[in-house]
């Protein structure tokens, strides 16, 4: 049913419900995620994927990526020194936040309490639930909640912040500053000048833009990292062997080259099990029919809201052995892959609406996982038999507890 939604009949299913938080955040869908198919659709798309995402763009931030690693590496290494546990959870956030930050908006936000949480708040409220979501004419229950006021306040302070950052460098261009390379609001700004570019595009077009970035990049790059790094502390005969391909792989060096992690075939097979059995997001993001249509004998109206179950067709018993149960053996030796080509593994999405962040995503859990596995030897803290792997739930699925390990140096 998810390769005739998402395949078969994409265009009829191309649309998106807009959510609360879509209406308050993004205009009513003047971002990519969430504006319907159409001219502007095609556009904004065109500017995030082929001028920001595309690979060529991509691997021009590997300067940023290691940057922010070296940091990442040193915080743990004075954790070594101390002999104490670090909470990775903490840690991954924050590089995977400044990571995006610094390629979406030319800055990091560590240190900058102000964007950091109002990023936080952001991905928290498209997580939240919203009974006009729902059951459209009980809207008025949010206002009564309190949730509708809530999500003004961030989505004020959060455009505000972004108005900031704009004005930044439009005063940088405007003095002549030249960036060696150019993030998402570089590109924004060229964008909303080109007269060839057909389509109404304004600060708030602008705004939204860059808040699909944060929403769909942060929480779900930090998640899958922090799943991979759960499942490996509960597995420790899985850890020593992806660790000792990482560093077979790598030899002896100063810097852990991105380029390495494609030589890595158990490495990957890592990755590819833990989007198996974690999928940054459970559930697709809604879409709407556009046209009555037939789904596998079901007769699905015209403006019929469908959700695809990713978590279900992840650890389907029919497609999968031992489905529960975390073994990256099980790609070894197998083309399956999650680029939205085999329907069996679709933990982001196919189709016009697949995630067309993938590339960026994959290359920053790669790099990130590659040089938490090179340079230290994980241990659970003292007293601890396992990680414990209870769920929270949001947009994306974490764990409830901070991932808490003790890092030691690998001496090499």
């Amino acid at each position: 049913m998810g390769r005739e939604i998402m395949k078969t009949h994409d265009v009829v299913f191309s649309n998106r419900p807009i959510t609360t938080a879509a209406k308050e955040f993004l205009y009513g869908g003047k971002d990519v995620a969430f504006a319907p198919l159409g001219e502007y659709w095609r556009q904004m798309r065109r500017v995030c994927v082929i001028d920001l995402l595309s690979l060529k763009r991509v691997q021009s931030f590997e300067f940023v990526r290691e940057e922010e690693i070296a940091n990442m590496v040193n915080k743990i290494n004075q954790a070594c020194l101390m002999k104490s546990d670090v909470n990775l959870t903490d840690l991954i956030s924050v590089i995977t936040n400044n990571i995006i930050s610094r390629v979406a908006l030319g800055r990091s936000l560590e240190g900058k309490s102000e964007g950091a949480k109002l990023t936080k708040e952001v991905m928290e409220h498209f997580g939240v639930f919203s009974v006009g979501d729902m059951f459209p004419s009980l809207g008025w229950i949010d206002e009564l909640t309190g949730l509708k006021k809530r999500m003004r306040k961030t989505s004020t302070a959060m455009h505000r912040f972004l108005d900031e950052v704009v004005e930044e460098h439009l005063i940088s261009k405007k003095e002549g500053a030249q960036a060696d390379r150019k993030d998402l609001v570089d590109l924004l700004l060229e964008a909303e000048k080109d007269p060839t570019l057909g389509v109404e595009f304004t600060r708030q077009n602008l705004r939204a833009v860059i808040m699909d970035m944060f929403v769909a990049g942060t929480d779900t790059t930090y998640t899958t990292l922090e799943w991979a790094m759960s499942e490996l502390a509960n597995l420790p005969v899985v850890m020593k062997k992806v660790q000792e391909e990482v560093r077979q792989v790598i030899g002896k060096t100063t810097k852990v080259n991105e380029s390495d992690t494609s030589k890595m075939n158990y490495f990957n097979c890592v990755i590819k099990e833990t989007l198996r059995m974690h999928p940054a997001l459970v559930l697709s993001l809604p879409r709407v029919s556009t046209s009555s249509t037939n789904i596998q004998g079901y007769q699905i109206p015209d403006k019929t809201r469908v959700i695809v179950n990713l978590w279900a067709i992840c650890r389907d018993p029919q497609v999968w052995d031992k489905p529960n149960e975390f073994i990256p053996e099980r790609f070894m030796n197998n083309s399956i892959d999650f680029r939205g080509k085999d329907f069996e593994f679709i933990p982001f999405g196919a189709g016009r609406r697949g995630c067309p962040g993938l590339t960026f995503g994959l290359m920053s859990v790669e790099a990130i996982l590659a040089n938490l596995l090179y340079w230290f030897d994980w241990e659970l803290n003292s007293g601890a038999e396992k990680i414990d792997m209870t769920e929270a739930f949001g947009l994306s699925v974490n764990l409830e507890k901070p991932l808490r390990l003790v890092p030691k140096a690998h001496l090499f």
